[in-house]
Order: C-alpha cells, then structure tokens, then sequence
C-alpha cells in the first residue's frame, strides 16, 4: 500500500482526461469550435483545414448568384404571387460596397410590384437574397407557405410576394408601403458565419414606411436546419404579426415574450 503523494503526472493525466470531457460534452450541444486543441501555439492541421473550408463557404455563400427566378417559379408553383425585382445596387460589387443602394427600390421596381386596383394588404411578405442568397433559395419558399397557410391568418389579405435581388432589411419598408401593407415580414439571407453559411432572418415591421428604424422591427434570426427550424420559424412570426396587428406596432413595444395587448379594435390601415 502507498500511502505517499500523488504523481504529478497521474494528476495531469487526470486533469487533462477531465478536460476532454468537458469539451466533448460542450461539444455536443454547439456547432462552436470547442476544445479544438493546439499543437504548441498553432491549431491542429485538422482544426486549421476545417477554419479554412468553413471561412472560404461563408465567403462564397456571399457571392453566390441568387436565383431569383427559380425562387419565383417555387412559390408560384404553391398558388402565390411572386414578382422578382431588383434593388437600386445592379451588380453584387455595388451591392457589398453600398449598403444604402440595397435599400432602395427603383422606379422599374415599383412599377412592376404596383396592382391596379388594389391599394392596400394585411401583409406583404418580402424575400431579399441579403448576405447569403443560397439560404432564400433553400427556406424561402417554404417559409413563405407556412406563413401564407396559418389558420391564424385566416381572412389577411396578402400582397404579392417581392423577390429581391441585392436588397437589404429596409428595403422591405419601401415595399410594404407601396402595397399598402399594415404589416411587412421580410426574409433575407444572413451574413454566413464560420459554422453556418445559410441562415434566413426575418423582420416585421408594422405600419412599413421609409424613415423606420431597426427599433421599429421585430427579429427572428438564426432560421435553419441546425437553428430555429422552418416550421417553428413561421409559427413565431405568425404570432408576432397577429400580435402587431392587435397592438398597432412593433419593434421596442413588441417583444418576442410579452403577452399580447387586449383587442380593442382592428388599427386603420396604414397609408
């Protein structure tokens, strides 16, 4: 029987066991690089490699060319209107270079987004191909149709769906007052990450119109496979569009986790 002290290296050897273990269970529950080691002041050649492929999809998930009317044929395909448009940046350079440009909408644009005789919505529901147009092609449409046939939305009238090609969040504000739209949900690609390179964000914004701030806007973010899938995605949106529409706002009065107001009366539309 020993009786004397530990080994020190039985007590590293246990000590670094422990570790791994952490890190493995940590591991388990994020897509966050954890634990990943170091071979003395360097990554791993495994680890590096891996940084290096995820930091080169996020890049061409940026420069992907959105197909914006493939997009369209999609969800015309579920019986919705799509009408594809572009911002005011024409090219993906003028797009990454001039946020401002993404945000606005051209004459053209406008013109061909306009219904005779029809000048207002309960909701008009935008697609921007933003930061990562392949997430738009891969969840919007699907987004959309699970938005579109909640039964909660049962009796909204609902405006053609903008695809937008080199847009950005606020573009949606634009659109959502030349139709009219008490409210405007707009789905737009994410910036891609070094774990997730398709990700779709959506923003509601009620009352839509230019000079709306992202105080004025509810976020849900984070919407695919590995996050916030599709179907729960669209039923949270649902819910925070009824709710906006109850409260007349959204944004800072809004949150994700606050009852809803008591009904009064519907808000007047918003011209």
């Amino acid at each position: 029987m020993n009786d004397g002290p530990p080994d020190p290296g039985s007590r590293e050897l246990l000590a670094s066991t422990r570790t791994q273990e952490v890190h493995e269970n940590v591991g388990e529950l994020t897509p966050a690089r954890v634990g990943i080691g170091r071979v003395g002041v360097s990554l791993p050649t495994a680890a590096r490699l891996q940084l290096r492929l995820d930091h080169a999809r996020a890049r061409d998930a940026v420069r992907h060319a959105f197909d914006a009317d493939g997009v369209v044929e999609a969800l015309t395909a579920t019986g919705r209107e799509a009408i594809a448009v572009t911002s005011a940046a024409v090219s993906r350079d003028e797009y990454v270079r001039r946020p401002d440009l993404g945000r606005s909408l051209p004459v053209d644009a406008a013109s061909a987004l306009r219904r005779p005789g029809v000048d207002r919505c309960d909701l008009a529901i935008v697609l921007c191909d933003g930061l990562s147009p392949g997430a738009i092609e891969r969840y919007g449409p699907a987004l959309v149709e699970r938005i579109t046939s909640n039964e909660r939305l049962g009796g909204w009238s609902i405006g053609p769906v903008g695809v937008v090609c080199n847009g950005r969040v606020a573009i949606g504000d634009a659109i959502g007052e030349l139709l009219g739209a008490d409210i405007v949900v707009v789905l737009i690609g994410e910036r891609p990450g070094l774990t997730i390179s398709e990700s779709v964000g959506a923003y509601l914004t009620f009352g839509p119109r230019a000079g709306r701030t992202d105080a004025d806007r509810n976020c849900i973010s984070n919407i695919h496979a590995r996050g916030t899938d599709v179907d729960d995605a669209a039923r949270r949106i649902v819910d925070l569009a009824a709710r906006a529409r109850i409260a007349g706002a959204t944004g800072l009065t809004l949150t994700d986790d606050a009852p809803p107001p008591l009904p009064s009366r519907r808000p007047p539309p918003v011209r």
